[in-house]
């Protein structure tokens, strides 16, 4: 059995009672953290260590940052400075655990539509598939897995009709991320999971958003189609969003019978 998990910490340092006490209940063999937002010579590993996990990181001061913690060793993939990153930004980490490649990313959010940053982070989508054919196989054993920053389908949203169009909700992240997705990659919380209202994310601004429900699926854990096939779960853990001092994200799961 392999499981792995991911999550967007909003302030990994903040949220440290929150994963340690997820890490010791479920005992994942790896998870990714996103949005870490602390440079490396403060990222918290004597603690993550204390526990009984590895960890990898690449973080900067204050934003962005992605994280790869184990029971097991971690062989982490050294890649050449990506052409469709920003210089000196911290969003994606890849390495291999227990024959599985894994690859955590922070997908840029986009802010506005008729922004550059929207343009970029369209470009970033474009480069991460090129970053996927050039460096894996996917007949091998590869999970992608993050913030992807893009809600999929109408079930993915508490609202499709209202929010098409907007950044995270868009025609134009979706053509892109069909085209990552054609890669080779199955939707592996989609696979087990077909119903409407499983969310990763509900915005702090939205006053009492997880209760009414107003949430958005932009954290995923795809996989290539091998070890999709070997899947027999994936869920979200609503309960570290309802703990004190959350994070507006929470932990998306899988298995797999490896």
């Amino acid at each position: 059995m392999f499981k792995i998990a991911s999550f967007n910490t909003n302030s990994v340092r903040a949220r440290m009672k929150i994963i340690l006490d997820w890490l010791e209940k479920e005992r994942p063999d790896a998870l990714c953290l996103q949005e870490t937002k602390v440079e490396d010579s403060k990222f918290p590993a004597e603690d993550f260590s204390a526990a009984g996990y590895n960890c990898i990181f690449k973080g900067q001061k204050s934003y962005n940052g992605v994280a790869i913690l184990s029971p097991h060793r971690i062989e982490e993939f050294n890649y050449e400075p990506l052409d469709f990153e920003a210089a000196g930004e911290a969003r994606l980490l890849a390495a291999r655990i227990k024959g599985v490649n894994i690859v955590n990313s922070y997908v840029p959010q986009g802010r506005a539509v008729d922004s550059d940053l929207f343009i970029y982070k369209l470009n970033w989508l474009k480069g991460i598939k090129e970053f996927f054919q050039n460096n894996y196989d996917p007949g091998a054993y590869v999970v992608w897995a993050g913030d992807f920053n893009v809600a999929l389908e109408p079930i993915d949203v508490y609202a499709p009709e209202r929010l098409y169009g907007r950044v995270c909700y868009h025609p134009e992240e979706h053509k892109v991320m069909q085209k990552v997705k054609e890669w080779g990659f199955v939707d592996v919380f989609r696979q087990h999971v077909q119903e409407e209202g499983h969310y990763t994310f509900w915005d702090y601004r939205v006053p009492n958003g997880v209760k009414r429900k107003m949430g958005w699926r932009i954290d995923h854990i795809w996989a290539a189609e091998p070890l999709a096939l070997l899947s027999s779960r994936a869920w979200i853990d609503m309960e570290p969003r309802l703990k004190e001092k959350p994070s507006d994200h929470t932990f998306i799961s899988a298995e797999f019978n490896i």
